[in-house]
């Protein structure tokens, strides 16, 4: 059969979507309760476009059989998805080179802490499954997981036109994410302070307002409040990820039980310190506005 009879296959243009759910067209006609659908709708497209990294890796956790495929365990089967599609990303253009730092940033510092907190003397939680790409017990497909929440803030800042206004000084961000990740470590011999932390990134985050697009107007919506949201969706995803057997805390080792709702606020912290390291992004760093 001649070739030119044959269906043509073609793949997603993302460049092509990103570009239109980017720029979309002026809706004056809208008002009223159909403004919010639209909207609404148009900012769960862009949210779950922004989720490309951390959908596709969930995905490939929730999944994978608990037995691995053909031998090969299943956490070393996740840390080659996950690099395929960091590979992928990186290669297609949807993630520039300066965003791949960032992001092994993340990479980095997540699987410190995994090994911290899996270690023997503190045992917060643990990964049951034997693979062959573990070190110091934490499967290398961890830091992934960490890696995911700052894909999700580079590519919403992206689709979404995010700016923020009267961000705190950079220095005194700086010190608050610093301590925020240290007390993850220090809370084991000197007591949680998050709730302190807590207190002072209210004050210091109080007038900070993201400014965002999710159709044709701008909306606004404090920082904190975006903090809090992301937080609370990354303990779902926990919740899921613990019922099916990725890592498991003490709690859960005779029957699943659900994630304390205690670890929402660790997670809204965390993003705090993340979204820190977000904002040092140049392209990202020049729609920040400092008060003076």
């Amino acid at each position: 059969m001649p070739s030119s009879y044959l269906p043509r296959l073609r793949f997603p243009d993302l460049k092509e979507l990103d570009e239109r759910l980017i720029h979309p067209a002026d809706r004056p006609d809208l008002e009223g309760p159909r403004r919010f659908l639209a909207e609404f709708w148009a900012f769960g497209l862009k949210e779950a476009r922004a989720c490309l990294f951390a959908g596709l890796f969930f995905g490939a956790v929730f999944s994978m059989p608990r037995g691995g495929v053909m031998g090969l365990p299943r956490y070393d089967l996740l840390l080659l998805v996950a690099l395929g599609i960091q590979g992928w990303m990186v290669w297609s253009r949807l993630e520039t080179l300066d965003e791949l730092k960032a992001i092994t940033l993340f990479h980095a510092i997540g699987f410190a802490l995994e090994a911290f907190k899996t270690s023997q003397g503190i045992r917060s939680w643990s990964y049951p499954d034997a693979a062959y790409t573990k070190v110091l017990g934490v499967p290398l497909f961890s830091g992934f997981m960490y890696a995911a929440i700052g894909s999700y803030l580079i590519q919403a800042w992206r689709l979404l036109h995010v700016r923020v206004v009267h961000h705190p000084p950079y220095w005194m961000a700086w010190v608050l994410a610093t301590l925020v990740y240290a007390n993850f470590f220090t809370h084991h011999f000197i007591g949680d302070v998050r709730w302190y932390l807590a207190a002072c990134a209210l004050g210091l985050y109080a007038r900070a307002t993201v400014i965002f697009r999710p159709l044709d107007r701008e909306r606004r919506m404090p920082l904190l409040l975006a903090f809090v949201l992301i937080g609370f969706f990354i303990w779902l995803a926990e919740n899921v990820s613990t019922f099916l057997g990725i890592w498991r805390y003490p709690n859960q080792l005779g029957a699943w039980s659900r994630v304390h709702v205690g670890k929402w606020s660790s997670w809204s912290l965390l993003i705090i310190m993340t979204f820190t390291i977000v904002a040092n992004l140049k392209h990202i760093k020049e729609r920040i506005h400092v008060p003076e």
